[in-house]
């Protein structure tokens, strides 16, 4: 893994709430699920130590004022964090994968930023797509910190950043070595098995099955953000 310390880091499990909630024959057509089967999904946040620095990959839910209404709140990254050995004021890089509340909610506590010494990674595209309470609640508190990239970055050395469209227009992934952390690009097992199967909450859906496609050709193992388990070989 290049020298990189990658520690996954669990802030909640659950499936999600209304109105988003829809059972997953519904959130994957054409995937070959029971009807009415539910999805319980495992919300992962992923902690670094690189050439001297420690990079965070999401930041979860976030507390109980979160905008991630549909998601089981609150997260529990604090604790997580904790076990590992690790403060928010320890965390010298935030990147995150994309601005969707369940990845970013933990982002912003009482409207200032949850990791004060950080700087935090940002696609350009993204920030320009965000609105409603997540631009309100979550970028704007961290307008003063942000380091906002166009395409592929190496934020800190050994930890590249890939501009993974399609989620959303400024979903990227995080790359260390042959681990890829996939944010949502990669959401369910069964995209694994067959990454045409597409997500009801894609921004550009065939956009990312290509996407998709080529992540799952260049990783060799999968840290996902969704999965049971925080890392997958696929080779």
């Amino acid at each position: 893994m290049s020298g990189v310390e990658i520690i996954p880091l669990c802030d909640a499990v659950g499936p999600m709430k209304e109105p988003v909630r829809k059972p997953l024959p519904e959130m994957f057509p054409g995937a070959a699920f029971a009807a009415g089967e539910e999805w319980v999904l495992h919300f992962h946040c992923y902690l670094l130590r690189a050439a001297g620095r420690t990079v965070l990959v999401d930041t979860g839910i976030g507390g109980a004022h979160s905008p991630a209404t549909w998601a089981p709140l609150p997260g529990r990254l604090g604790g997580a964090l904790a076990g590992a050995g690790a403060d928010p004021a320890d965390v010298d890089v935030v990147v995150l994968t994309h601005l969707h509340s369940d990845h970013a909610g933990g982002a912003v506590v009482d409207g200032a930023p949850a990791f004060p010494r950080a700087r935090y990674v940002l696609q350009r595209s993204e920030t320009e797509w965000a609105s409603g309470p997540v631009r309100e609640l979550i970028l704007d508190p961290l307008r003063d910190r942000l380091d906002v990239v166009d395409g592929d970055a190496e934020p800190v050395p050994g930890v590249r950043v890939l501009h993974t469209p399609g989620h959303t227009p400024g979903h990227q992934c995080v790359e260390v070595g042959d681990v890829i952390m996939s944010g949502d690009a990669v959401l369910h097992p069964v995209q694994v098995a067959d990454p045409t199967i597409t997500y009801v909450y894609d921004e550009d859906p065939d956009l990312a099955v290509r996407t998709r496609e080529d992540l799952l050709a260049r990783a060799v193992v999968l840290a996902p953000s969704h999965f049971p388990e925080p890392f997958v070989p696929l080779r």
